[in-house]
């Protein structure tokens, strides 16, 4: 018999809001991404669980013992614990209704086969009890096990459900699957297929999950399915991926941890900022890196004016999109002249020049600096003001 084990299950807060449930006479298992990652050795984040005890009652039994609950998804069942040392969504077992592609219409279920049948893909359906015996009803631990992202049942009804099960499988695909065996080519074909649904989502859900696959290790060898199957167009027109698997290899090398949008400027796009939904911030940043990448300042230069982790990203940008090795010593001196600091002030030329003079000349000498690799000292650099 298969068990699921870990840290976050043995936890006593996850303890006791299970037995909170079952105590009362009610089933109450953990599911979905705790079990598989767990199953799979990988760090579990959110603990979700399914009972077949409703909101209602849920929320009862936690104000009699003294937990807050708080309706964070009322109407499609779901009920928050907050509990000392974490929260926990429970969620009563559903099934659906009708859907529109968008959302869905939900009945409660005793049953969790119900429940997982409504569910996207098998290895999402797989369930553990408080003791970590684990209950399979769909036959999804075989596809985990061989990292295989498969649709539960048809692969069209389940993206009828919900369109952006298109781009949670290719999200999927580059967290979990064997990329040495390729998609799963029915769920391939429904996402190319049923692409255009992908136009009816809102863009701040396309634009979470795109956040999402980008951060994967490898989301490479996903974005060129995407592509292939006319995803990507859908998702983030105007995109290419040409240049995402060399900079994948290079973030490697140099060590840089995936960040996406680091990966998102070598992807391009049309509009990214609308077409994703990016924050200030984010198209901010995304701005900086594809205009830094495009001009011709040197590591050096990068360095000071953009700091260490900015000239490395735009120097792995470069690298990637001209499908050439980074050069050695390239981050070393960005990293080297981040730390630098200009030796001349305002002040040092103000009995010399004065206001658009004042600055030209500042610039001037700056930019001397630089050029020399930042060794002219302050003397020097006097010298020719």
């Amino acid at each position: 018999m298969t068990r699921v084990a870990g840290d976050w299950l043995d936890r006593p807060a996850t303890q006791a809001v299970l037995a909170l449930l079952v105590d009362a006479g009610h089933r109450a298992l953990a599911v979905g991404g705790c079990v598989r990652n767990a199953l799979l050795g990988m760090p579990v984040a959110d603990i979700d669980i399914a009972t077949d005890a409703r909101p209602e009652r849920v929320t009862a039994l936690a104000r009699g013992a003294g937990l807050r609950a708080v309706p964070t998804g009322i109407d499609h069942g779901t009920v928050t614990l907050v509990v000392e040392g974490g929260a926990y969504e429970v969620t009563t077992f559903r099934r659906d209704v009708a859907t529109d592609g968008r959302r869905a219409t939900v009945a409660y279920s005793d049953d969790p086969a119900e429940d997982a049948a409504r569910r996207d893909f098998t290895m999402n359906a797989l369930y553990a009890d408080a003791r970590g015996t684990l209950f399979d009803p769909l036959g999804g631990l075989p596809d985990l096990r061989a990292r295989r992202i498969r649709f539960i049942g048809d692969p069209g009804d389940r993206i009828r459900e919900d369109y952006l099960r298109i781009l949670r499988f290719f999200r999927f695909y580059a967290w979990y699957a064997d990329p040495a065996a390729g998609p799963d080519a029915e769920g391939l074909a429904a996402c190319a297929a049923m692409a255009p649904g992908i136009e009816g989502l809102a863009r701040e859900r396309i634009g979470a999950e795109m956040r999402k696959l980008l951060s994967a290790p490898d989301p490479a060898p996903a974005v060129a399915s995407m592509r292939a199957a006319g995803v990507l167009a859908r998702a983030l027109p105007g995109a290419t991926d040409a240049a995402l698997a060399p900079l994948v290899h290079l973030e490697r090398a140099a060590d840089a941890a995936p960040d996406p949008i680091r990966r998102l400027a070598v992807l391009g796009g049309d509009r990214p900022k609308r077409d994703l939904r990016l924050s200030r911030a984010e198209a901010k940043r995304l701005a900086l890196l594809r205009g830094a990448a495009g001009d011709t300042a040197g590591p050096g230069e990068l360095g000071y004016r953009l700091g260490a982790e900015a000239a490395r990203d735009v120097l792995l940008i470069r690298a990637a999109g001209s499908g050439t090795p980074l050069a050695a010593g390239d981050l070393a001196a960005a990293a080297a002249a981040a730390r630098a600091v200009f030796p001349i002030a305002a002040r040092d030329l103000a009995d010399r020049h004065r206001g658009a003079a004042l600055g030209a000349a500042l610039k001037r000498l700056e930019a001397d600096w630089i050029a020399s690799g930042f060794a002219l000292d302050r003397a020097a650099l006097l010298a020719r003001a």
